[in-house]
């Protein structure tokens, strides 16, 4: 039986967040090696800046005092890749079902940035 007791946050690459976080950048950065060239300046560089800045926000902003408006940026950025995953699918770049995929993804890593920013919160007021 696995240990159900949370050990305590020592670094960003213990969060949740940020692993999820980087699971959508390497995700992202497969999904838009098949896109068209013409398109390296334009979404896919756009798309993987959007991605990758997810976890580095995340990374940056955790030993900070500012780190829910680290936090914040995050989910901006992620915001940006729902957006241009959907322009992606309506371009036909990307299928459907790896469009939905990856929207998923950043539906779930939306409710835990908001997890993370609502526990923050909460430290805040005890």
């Amino acid at each position: 039986m696995e240990n159900s007791i949370a050990l305590p946050v020592q670094s960003y690459r213990d969060l949740i967040a940020w692993r999820k976080a980087m699971e959508l950048a390497r995700e992202i950065y497969r999904r838009t090696e098949l896109f068209p060239r013409v398109e390296i300046y334009g979404l896919i560089a756009q798309l993987r800046r959007a991605a990758v800045s997810i976890p580095s926000k995340i990374a940056e902003g955790h030993e900070r005092t500012d780190y829910r408006q680290f936090l914040g940026h995050a989910l901006g950025s992620l915001m940006e890749i729902e957006t241009q995953v959907l322009l992606a699918a309506d371009l036909r770049y990307l299928e459907e079902t790896k469009a939905e995929a990856l929207l998923q993804r950043t539906a779930e890593l939306a409710k835990i940035l908001h997890g993370l920013l609502r526990s923050l919160q909460m430290r805040i007021r005890t």
